[in-house]
């Protein structure tokens, strides 16, 4: 029996062992962006992919997304966390471009979206989600397309945390509509419970004025839509405290010229029509609709005014048609729907339904673009894809790890001209430093974190911080982060950034070449030589040979290297000291052999002289007299 129980308990033991080595096994980051100049980004990388002639067909830009691994803020930890979350851009063939996770210290950002509509150039606009801890609640941002802050507001107290669903900045550029959540409590009478109340969150939006960040209007949804529109609570669902119920869960506003508000309320199933003095013109879908329909819809999310001329409107959202319980539909789609408010009917004129056949349970948008395009955002893993409006699927793309979501994502032009310059890191590497057969190179790493339209880089060298440049060769740019190697240590190091028409945007600081620590045990033969002096760039890159140059030509598309006659003269003044101290080195041997020479002939003589002294040997047992010594 003991031995019984001795042996479920070792088992025991060794099951508990395996689930705690698996529970702790790391993630794969492979799917994960890793730079020698910015090791502290690691966002996630994006798989794209192009149907079909779809290249030439969709419209162009870049994709603006945010990526979040859980929804809810994370406690702080001491555990060192690169940035992995935030506002990312990626260009047309799934590059980063920009990662915005370090400037708001790795929080959930949401919503993020170019805006072309303020005057003083392009923008991006986003919101921040609230602290752990609440002591912030979260606040919206537009940036400058120098990725400096323009804009950041809070909401007002008495109006909540500034909600994540919508930060829709208008096309005045002035103006900007946030979502707003705000906790009551409620008489359960159409529940048939009158002797009971129960915390109620109603839904409702704030517009807000950019340049002072004061809110200019509010719409609260309390007395104005019941509890008995609602489908996730019933006359049975239990009592709440507060915060309470969330019975209509609003997801997305907009405004049309007339100043009407079209509001979103997932919970209801239906798309609201807010006139500017509050009251509700119409209800689109849902158990109270108004309009007579050619389709369902169900847990929707974006409603936005694709054209409203006051009597007819074409709408554009995304059908969800599930959520985390239950199906409506077997497959998500985004709708665009004409809307006629004076026959009362909703026609669709527009379907798109999700290509991969599933089913967005939570969050996404849908983006009419320029071309007539439609860019969906399924959201979870960053899934979206480009329809043109005959519905071919001509573009799509997915983060390479499931681990990640993005509420929405969105396809805009835009160009950003970072405030900052560009990184640049370099490190020599080799074994041996002879002027003959030497094997140095100096690798070099630049990146320009947000520039948009950087088609290559030129890289300079400098025999020392404060001396002219010298360029050393090119390349072109393909990915967030660029890689040259060129021939030689060379210790002082920058890079130019250039565009498609060969104008020079940004040029990083100077850097100083990093040498390895550990040289000696890599196998550096000059180890023993003391300190490793850098090559003159100008000498290295000017007096190279047809071939030398015609390698580096093909291994980095270098263009000809350019001439300083400083550099030049310069470069004269070293081979003429190289020169006298051969002259020295080979008159210090000279001298050195007349002394082993002259050495030489004394020992000599010194051997002769003793020779002449002796007549014979002495035998053994002879006694040698000490005068004959």
């Amino acid at each position: 029996m003991a031995l019984t129980m001795l042996s479920f308990w070792l088992l025991l033991l060794a099951l508990l062992s395996v689930s705690l080595t698996v529970q702790a096994k790391p993630e794969n980051d492979d799917d994960l962006y890793s730079f020698v100049t910015l090791p502290g980004i690691r966002a996630v990388k994006y798989n794209v992919k192009y149907h079909g002639d779809g290249r030439d067909r969709v419209s162009p830009g870049h994709i603006f997304v945010a990526p979040y691994g859980q929804l809810t803020p994370e406690p702080p930890t001491k555990q060192y966390l690169p940035d992995q979350v935030g506002p990312c851009i990626y260009d047309d063939n799934g590059v980063l471009v920009w990662a915005g996770a370090a400037m708001f210290d790795n929080r959930n950002t949401f919503d993020f979206r170019a805006v072309n509509s303020i005057s003083d150039g392009p923008h991006l606009s986003f919101v921040v989600g609230l602290e752990y801890d609440g002591s912030d609640r979260g606040f919206g941002v537009v940036l400058n397309n120098k990725f400096e802050v323009a804009h950041q507001i809070p909401m007002r107290a008495d109006l909540g945390a500034f909600d994540i669903h919508e930060f829709n900045i208008l096309d005045d550029g002035k103006t900007a509509l946030s979502i707003n959540y705000r906790s009551h409590s409620k008489v359960l009478e159409e529940f048939g419970r009158p002797s009971e109340a129960s915390y109620v969150l109603s839904g409702g939006f704030a517009q807000i004025d950019l340049p002072t960040g004061e809110i200019t209007h509010v719409w609260d949804s309390f007395d104005q839509i019941s509890l008995s529109e609602s489908v996730h609570v019933g006359p049975t669902t239990p009592a709440s405290a507060p915060p309470g119920w969330d019975y209509m869960h609003p997801n997305s506003i907009d405004v049309n010229e007339a100043g009407d508000y079209l509001m979103s309320m997932r919970f209801t199933n239906t798309i609201y029509l807010i006139s500017p003095d509050g009251h509700i013109i119409w209800r689109l879908g849902g158990a109270n609709s108004d309009f007579t329909q050619d389709f369902t819809f169900s847990k929707q999310h974006d409603a936005k005014f694709i054209h409203s001329n006051g009597t007819h409107h074409t709408i554009s959202f995304l059908n969800n048609a599930s959520d985390e319980e239950s199906n409506d539909e077997p497959v998500s789609s985004c709708l665009f729907v004409d809307v006629d408010s004076i026959a009362m009917t909703a026609t669709v004129v527009r379907r798109y339904n999700r290509p991969d056949g599933a089913l967005t349970r939570l969050r996404g948008n849908a983006q009419l673009l320029p071309n007539d395009n439609l860019l969906a955002g399924w959201s979870s893993a960053g899934y979206f894809t480009e329809s043109s409006p005959e519905g071919d699927l001509l573009f799509s793309g997915a983060f390479a790890s499931e681990r990640y979501s993005t509420y929405r994502a969105y396809k805009f032009e835009f160009t950003g001209r970072p405030a900052n310059p560009p990184d640049l890191l370099s490190f020599v590497w080799g074994t041996d430093p002879d002027p003959v057969t030497s094997d140095l190179t100096t690798t070099i790493y630049v990146s320009w974190n947000g520039a948009t339209d950087v088609a290559g880089w030129n890289f300079y060298a400098r025999g020392a911080y404060d001396s002219d440049r010298v360029f050393i060769g090119n390349v072109t740019k393909t990915d967030f982060e660029t890689m040259y190697i060129a021939r030689g240590y060379l210790s002082w190091i920058s890079a130019e950034a250039y565009d498609a028409e060969g104008n020079v945007l940004s040029e990083s600081l100077i850097h100083q070449t990093t040498l390895p620590a550990q040289w000696e045990s890599a196998g550096f033969k000059g180890a023993s030589l003391g300190r490793l002096l850098p090559d003159d760039p100008e000498t290295l890159y000017s007096a190279k040979s047809d071939s030398e140059a015609g390698a580096e030509a093909d291994n980095a598309n270098a263009n000809p290297d350019v001439g300083d006659p400083h550099m030049a003269a310069l470069a004269a003044l070293v081979r003429d000291l190289q020169g006298t101290v051969q002259l020295i080195l080979f008159l210090m041997v000279l001298l050195a052999l007349s002394l082993l020479a002259a050495a030489g002939g004394g020992l000599y003589a010194f051997f002769r002289r003793g020779r002449g002294k002796y007549a014979r040997l002495p035998g053994k047992e002879e006694e040698v007299p000490l005068d004959r010594m």
